[in-house]
């Protein structure tokens, strides 16, 4: 009878111990789990979301199955409780076990934001206040006021932002991404200021600034921007005009339609280069690194013209009939192709 007995009890522990590790293995299943995704997708967890909770979540957007045993997980892993709320990108191949280890780091999703040298304040603006990720900080706010809450000492901000790619979580702002900009672009301007060429005719940082945005609406290639630089150079140092069309552009504003007419070439504004000496009073774009740099150290030359190619560069000429020479090719060229 006793032997029966144990038997018995030794049975029931047996089956007891299969059953218990038959649903510690099911609840470890059920984390290991890899969530339902073909690409990529953005996830959010809210402020005070619990485990049982994102289960949930995970579930009404299809990124799951619904599991009994997975109400039980949270036992296996006790770090789980500190999963913190932000936007995070899940990706294919990705487990529940992935996925929360993910939220418990706070490793948020970067999106980012690339803003072009070239470009105009108004331009970068409108791109920032259309960007779905960021919040809007600047929606009513004049280019005076956001210079002022950037601690710039002007109005007008053309220039003084560094084009660059920028990366963001979401509830940063607009007005952050400026801000970044701005000390971004203090910091390469000054370094660029105090490594200058010591015959350089420019006498500020701020000046500096003003020739790295002519220097970079004038050519696109990399390998040009010091000769440029040099010719703008050696016209201020013999106290010729720098006769740049891109200031004229901007003087022109929204009278710009596409063509620069002789009229107004000849027609006085702050920006023309054509009728003012040295330089316009502002930046006329956001300037590159690197046209901070070519402005701040110009190539050796003796040129004080340039003129497009027909290979997407400039002649570069030292006189004005070698200049007169290489227009009438450019424009010989220019004629053939319409």
């Amino acid at each position: 009878m006793i032997k029966r007995l144990l038997f018995v009890v030794l049975f029931l522990g047996v089956v007891a111990a299969g059953g218990a590790y038959w649903a510690f293995e099911q609840v470890k299943a059920s984390a290991d789990t890899e969530l339902t995704l073909s690409s990529p997708q953005i996830f959010t967890v809210s402020s005070g979301t619990h485990l049982q909770r994102l289960f949930r979540q995970l579930e009404n957007e299809g990124l799951m199955q619904a599991n009994p045993f997975r109400r039980y997980v949270g036992r296996l892993h006790p770090e789980w409780v500190g999963i913190k709320a932000g936007t995070y990108q899940l990706t294919p191949g990705m487990s529940l076990d992935d996925a929360i280890d993910l939220f418990v780091s706070g490793d948020e999703h970067q999106f980012s934001i690339t803003l072009l040298e070239g470009e105009r304040f108004s331009e970068w603006l409108t791109q920032l206040r259309s960007n779905e990720q960021l919040a809007h900080e600047t929606a009513q706010m004049s280019e005076a006021e956001i210079a002022d809450i950037l601690g710039y000492d002007g109005d007008k901000l053309e220039g003084v932002l560094l084009p660059e790619t920028y990366f963001f979580t979401v509830g940063e702002s607009d007005l952050d991404i400026l801000k970044r900009a701005y000390v971004a672009m203090e910091s390469l301007l000054a370094d660029a200021w105090e490594d200058r060429d010591d015959a350089l005719e420019l006498k500020s940082e701020y000046e500096l600034l003003i020739m790295a945005s002519i220097i970079e609406k004038e050519t696109a290639l990399a390998a040009e921007r010091g000769l440029v630089s040099s010719v703008f150079n050696n016209r201020l140092r013999i106290g010729m005009r720098l006769q740049t069309d891109p200031t004229v552009i901007y003087g022109m504003g929204d009278d710009y339609n596409g063509v620069i007419t002789r009229s107004a070439l000849r027609k006085p504004t702050a920006y023309n280069t054509y009728t003012i000496d040295g330089l316009p009073p502002t930046p006329i774009a956001m300037p590159s690194k690197e046209s901070v740099l070519a402005a701040a150290n110009p190539d050796e030359s003796k040129y004080l013209y340039f003129v497009a190619d027909t290979h997407g560069g400039h002649t570069f000429t030292t006189n004005l009939r070698d200049h007169n020479r290489a227009v009438k090719v450019y424009r010989q060229w220019e004629r053939s192709q319409n």
